[in-house]
Parts: C-alpha cells; sequence; structure tokens
C-alpha cells in the first residue's frame, strides 16, 4: 500500500502510447490541411465590384488552384489586388474550408479634372479612376496647380464637400485649391465663397448660412469668427 499523497509512477508503456496518439492526430491535422485534398482552395468569391471586373481581380490575386488554403498568404494577395488602380483597399480572408473572398473597396471619383477635351475623374487621393468625355453633373470641377496624385490640396478640397451646408452642392460649379489651407468655391450665378482650410467645417456652415440670407456674390468664412461678404 502507497503511503498517503504518493503520487502513482507513470507507466511507460502508457506515456508512449499517449504521445503516438498525439503525434499522429498532429501529423493527421498537418497531413489534412497540407497534403491532402480536402483543404485546399476550390473557390475565389470577390465582393464590392463596380468599375473593376472580377477577371481583373482573379488575375491579380494570383492564387493557384489547388494551393493547400492554409498556405494561402492573405497580405501578399492583398497587395497584389492593390496594384489595381480603380482598387483603394483590400481585404482577403480565408473561408474554409475551400474558399477565399477577396473584398474590394473600389475608389470613389470626388471631382472632375479638365484634360485635353476630356475630364478625368479623380478620388481623395488624386489618383485617376476613370476618364470621361463629359463631366458629370454631380462632381464639381477642379483646379489646381501640380500633380494631383497625393495632393493635400486635392484632399482638402473633398473634406470641404463632404461638409457643405444642405442644398450648396447642388449649386457649386468649381473649386479651386491652390493649396491645402485655400480652397474656394464657386457656385452657379457667379457666387463665390472662400471656404479656407478643411477645418472648423461646422462654425463656417452656421456661419454661411447667415450670411447667405443677404444674397451676396462673395463670401469669405476661411475665419468664421471675422466672416466677410460682399
Amino acid at each position: 500500500m502507497r503511503p498517503k499523497g504518493q503520487r502513482r509512477p507513470i507507466d511507460p508503456w502508457q506515456a508512449g502510447f499517449i504521445l503516438l496518439a498525439l503525434a499522429a492526430i498532429v501529423g493527421g491535422v498537418a497531413w489534412a490541411l497540407l497534403g491532402s485534398r480536402l483543404f485546399i482552395v476550390r473557390s475565389v468569391r470577390v465582393t464590392g465590384l463596380h468599375r473593376v471586373s472580377r477577371a481583373q481581380v482573379i488575375t491579380a490575386a494570383a492564387i493557384p488552384p489547388g494551393l493547400p488554403l492554409i498556405r494561402v498568404d492573405e497580405a501578399a494577395v492583398s497587395r497584389r489586388v492593390d496594384t489595381i488602380t480603380q482598387v483603394e483597399s483590400v481585404q482577403v480572408t480565408r473561408s474554409w474550408p475551400d474558399g477565399i473572398v477577396i473584398d474590394v473597396t473600389e475608389r470613389t471619383p470626388a471631382l472632375a479634372v479638365a484634360d485635353a477635351g476630356r475630364y478625368d475623374l479623380v478620388d481623395r487621393f488624386g489618383v485617376v479612376v476613370v476618364s470621361a468625355p463629359q463631366r458629370p453633373p454631380q462632381l464639381p470641377l477642379f483646379g489646381t496647380s501640380g500633380p494631383l496624385r497625393g495632393s493635400p490640396a486635392v484632399a482638402a478640397a473633398v473634406a470641404v464637400l463632404h461638409e457643405l451646408p444642405a442644398g450648396l452642392p447642388g449649386r457649386l460649379r468649381s473649386i479651386t485649391a491652390p493649396a491645402a489651407d485655400d480652397v474656394t468655391l464657386h457656385l452657379t450665378g457667379g457666387t463665390t465663397v472662400v471656404w479656407g482650410s478643411p477645418d472648423g467645417a461646422a462654425a463656417k456652415r452656421r456661419v454661411l448660412a447667415v450670411l447667405m440670407q443677404a444674397h451676396a456674390r462673395y463670401y469669405d468664412v476661411s475665419a468664421p469668427t471675422v466672416a466677410t461678404t460682399r
């Protein structure tokens, strides 16, 4: 009889059997994931497409058919799809047991830039999403100096567009931004609104709403505490 509290000796045969069983389980899982035909890529689902074709995304993703799902490098696939100009961002996820989901966010045109009789429709990053023979009525004409892609002036202009008071976007014909803190709106009827930087948008909206009751042709709300009109 063992003294109270003394542990029972470990049976070496039992320990060996447990180790072998664990090794078999690990090996089976590894085989299923890497070597078998159970968990391989059989389908690629692409979501969020409007301008970009599914064929473009599939080609850029370059996922070999039959590749074990565990071996799909999601980050690498995202980087490859992100090289498509019209794509703003990508999220790639595994969909067990045999699928890949590529969720695409496409670039959204926000401004129209005149170019040799046509119009380049650019997004908030200054990337040309598409070229069109005519300016879409919902996109204001944009004018600035220097490159568009990565331009702080483009980003500022688009930010201001999202902050305009109700009713003003429908009257907006063009927008200029020599610099990120110098955004000016040109409305129908020859009315000009100097907005300045995107900062302080709420105060600028309130002040502009009051000033526009005077039906002037020029408003400067770039510094809303000392706004002027004429």
